[in-house]
C-alpha cells in the first residue's frame, strides 16, 4: 500500500515537474525542424535548377505549411509562431551579419569599399527620400489617408532595405569577383544604414517641425554609424588582445571558440543597450575577428569556427525564410486591414515601383559618376554590370517585414494593418518572382565564361606599382633624395583606395599586429597541430 503511495506521488512529482513544457510550443518548434530539413534536403536536389533557390524553397515550404495550418484550424488562424521582431533582432540576425563580416574576402572588400559606401550609404539615402516622398504624394490619392510624417519616413526606411540572397547564390566570387563583391557588401551596408536611418527618425520629435529637422536626421544617422562602427572594432581588438595575451589553447579550445562567440554577440547587445546600430557594430565586429582574433587561435579552432559561424547563418537565414513564408497567411493581419483586393494591389504595385525608380535613381548616376572619375579604362563599371547592381537591390525580405512589424503592429488602424500586409505582398512578390528569373537573368546578361572586366591584377597595383608615382620626377630609384610630399597628395588622389591600403598594411604590419596578433604574429602553442606539427619537424631534422 504504502508503496503504491509512493509511485502515485512519483508519477505527480514528474507530471508537475514537466508542465512547463507547452504542447503546443513542441509542435511548433517540430514542424518548423522538419521544414527545416526538407530545406536542405530540397535545396540541394534543386542545387542545378535554373529557377529555384534556397530562400524561394523556404518561402514556398512556409507557404504551404501555413496553408495545411489554416486548413487544420479550419480558417481561423494560421499562425503556428507568432512573429516577433525580438526573436528576429535578437536571436536570427547577428549570426548572419557576423558571419557576413567574418567570412568576407577583405581583400575585395575593401578594395571596392568606395563604390559600396556609394551605395550602400548615399544611395539608400537617395532611395530612402524618394520613397518616402513619393508615399506622402500618392497615398492620399489611393485612399490611405491617416498616416502621419512620421510614418511616411519610416516606410521609406523600411522599404529601403534589400535582401540581395538570391543574387549571391547565382553570383561567383571566382568568376565575377567585383559584383559579388559589391552585391554582399552594400547589401550588409544597406541593411545597416536602414535600420539606423528607421530608428533616426523614431529617435525624432516630428510635433515640431522646423528647418532644421533635416540636419537633425543627418547628425543622428552619423552619430549612430561611426559610433556603432567604432564600437564593434573594439570589441573585435579587445577579443584578439585578450585571446593572444591569455593563450586560451594550451588548455582547451573549446573556450577560445566560446570566448569569440560570446565577445561577437556580446558586441551585439552593447550596441543594442547603447541605441546603436547592432548591425554595424557585429559586422565591423566579424571583420576584425577576422583579421586579428581568428589567426590569434589554434589551428583546431580555426577550423571549427569557420564551419561553426557559418553553419549557424545558414540555418538561421533558413530560418527566416521559413517563418515569412509561414507569418505572411496570418488571417487576423488580412482581416485586420478591411481593405479591398484592388486596395491592396494598388498600394503594393505604388510601394514595389517606388522601390524600382529608388533603386535606379542611385545605381546608374553613382555608377556612371565613378566611371568619369576613373581613369583606368579596365575599372570602368559596364552597363550590363550597373543593370546585376540594380537587380540585386530589387529584393525585399526579413529586415523589412522585421522593421514594418516593429512600425505598425502596436497600432489598431485599419491603415496599419494594410501597411503590414502590403509589406509581406512586395516582399513575396520580389522574392518569388524576381528571385526566380535571376538566375536564368544574369546568365543571359553576363557571360559565365567571362572573367569580370575589373579584376585582382587590375584593380589594386602591387606595392612595387604604388612606389613609381613617386618617381615621376624622373629621379633614379637609387637616389637617396626623398621624393616631394606633393607626390603622397598625388598618389592619394589618382588611386585614393590603393593609397590607403597601401599605407594600412605598413601601418597594421609595424603598430597593429605585434599588439593584437594576426598573420605572422601567431604565438607558439604546442598543444596545437600547428605547434605539434613543427615539433615534430624539429625533431625529424635534429636526428638528421
Amino acid at each position: 500500500m504504502a508503496s503504491n503511495e509512493t509511485l502515485h506521488h512519483l508519477s505527480s512529482a514528474l507530471h508537475d515537474s514537466s508542465s512547463y513544457l507547452s504542447t503546443s510550443t513542441i509542435i511548433a518548434l517540430s514542424v518548423f525542424f522538419t521544414l527545416l530539413c526538407a530545406c536542405i534536403i530540397i535545396g540541394h536536389l534543386l542545387e542545378e535548377n535554373r529557377w529555384a533557390n534556397e530562400s524561394i524553397t523556404a518561402l514556398l515550404l512556409g507557404l504551404c505549411a501555413g496553408v495545411a495550418v489554416l486548413l487544420l484550424s479550419k480558417g481561423n488562424s494560421s499562425r503556428i509562431l507568432v512573429f516577433n521582431e525580438d526573436l528576429f533582432f535578437l536571436y536570427l540576425l547577428p549570426p548572419i551579419i557576423f558571419n557576413a563580416g567574418f567570412q568576407v574576402k577583405k581583400k575585395q572588400f575593401f578594395k571596392n569599399f568606395t563604390i559600396i559606401l556609394l551605395f550602400g550609404i548615399f544611395g539608400t539615402l537617395i532611395s530612402f527620400c524618394l520613397i518616402s516622398v513619393g508615399v506622402a504624394l500618392l497615398f492620399n490619392k489611393l485612399g490611405v489617408t491617416d498616416l502621419d510624417i512620421q510614418e511616411y519616413l519610416a516606410v521609406g526606411a523600411i522599404l529601403s532595405a534589400t535582401d540581395s540572397v538570391c543574387t549571391l547564390q547565382v553570383l561567383s566570387q571566382d568568376e565575377t569577383p567585383f559584383l559579388y563583391s559589391v552585391v554582399f557588401g552594400e547589401g550588409v551596408v544597406n541593411d545597416a544604414t536602414s535600420i539606423v536611418i528607421y530608428n533616426a527618425v523614431q529617435s525624432l520629435d516630428f510635433s515640431n517641425i522646423d528647418g532644421t529637422i533635416a540636419l537633425k536626421l543627418l547628425g543622428t544617422f552619423l552619430y549612430l554609424f561611426f559610433t556603432s562602427t567604432a564600437l564593434g572594432i573594439v570589441a573585435g581588438l579587445l577579443s584578439a588582445y585578450i585571446i593572444k595575451t591569455l593563450y586560451f589553447g594550451r588548455h582547451s579550445t573549446d573556450r577560445e571558440v566560446a570566448l569569440m562567440m560570446l565577445m561577437a554577440y556580446l558586441s551585439y547587445m552593447l550596441a543594442e543597450l547603447l541605441s546603436l546600430s547592432g548591425i554595424l557594430t557585429v559586422f565591423f565586429c566579424g571583420i576584425v575577428m577576422s583579421h586579428y582574433t581568428w589567426h590569434n587561435v589554434t589551428e583546431s579552432s580555426r577550423i571549427t569556427t569557420k564551419h561553426a559561424f557559418a553553419t549557424i547563418s545558414f540555418i538561421a537565414e533558413t530560418f527566416i525564410f521559413l517563418y515569412v513564408g509561414m507569418d505572411a497567411l496570418d488571417i487576423d493581419k488580412w482581416k485586420a486591414s478591411s481593405a479591398s483586393a484592388g486596395t491592396s494591389i494598388a498600394v503594393s504595385a505604388t510601394l514595389f515601383g517606388l522601390v524600382l525608380i529608388g533603386r535606379a535613381a542611385f545605381v546608374f548616376p553613382l555608377a556612371n559618376i565613378m566611371n568619369c572619375v576613373t581613369k583606368r579604362s579596365s575599372a570602368k563599371i559596364e552597363f550590363r554590370q550597373q543593370f546585376i547592381m540594380w537587380w540585386a537591390g530589387l529584393m525585399r525580405g526579413a529586415v523589412t517585414i522585421a522593421l514594418s512589424y516593429s512600425e505598425f503592429s502596436s497600432s489598431d488602424t485599419k491603415s496599419s494593418a494594410l501597411m503590414i500586409t502590403c509589406t509581406i505582398i512586395v516582399v513575396l512578390f520580389s522574392t518569388m518572382v524576381f528571385g526566380s528569373i535571376t538566375k536564368p537573368l544574369i546568365e543571359a546578361v553576363l557571360l559565365r565564361h567571362a572573367k569580370s572586366a575589373i579584376s585582382d591584377a587590375t584593380d589594386i597595383p602591387s606595392l612595387e606599382e604604388l612606389t613609381i608615382p613617386f618617381l615621376d620626377n624622373g629621379d633614379d630609384p637609387g637616389n637617396s633624395q626623398p621624393a616631394p610630399k606633393a607626390s603622397n597628395l598625388r598618389l592619394l588622389i589618382s588611386n585614393p583606395t590603393s593609397t590607403v591600403h597601401y599605407f594600412w598594411r605598413k601601418f597594421d604590419d609595424k603598430f597593429m599586429r605585434p599588439v593584437f596578433g594576426g598573420r605572422g604574429f601567431v604565438p607558439f602553442v604546442p598543444s596545437s597541430p600547428t605547434g605539434a606539427a613543427d615539433e615534430t619537424s624539429e625533431a625529424r631534422s635534429s636526428n638528421i
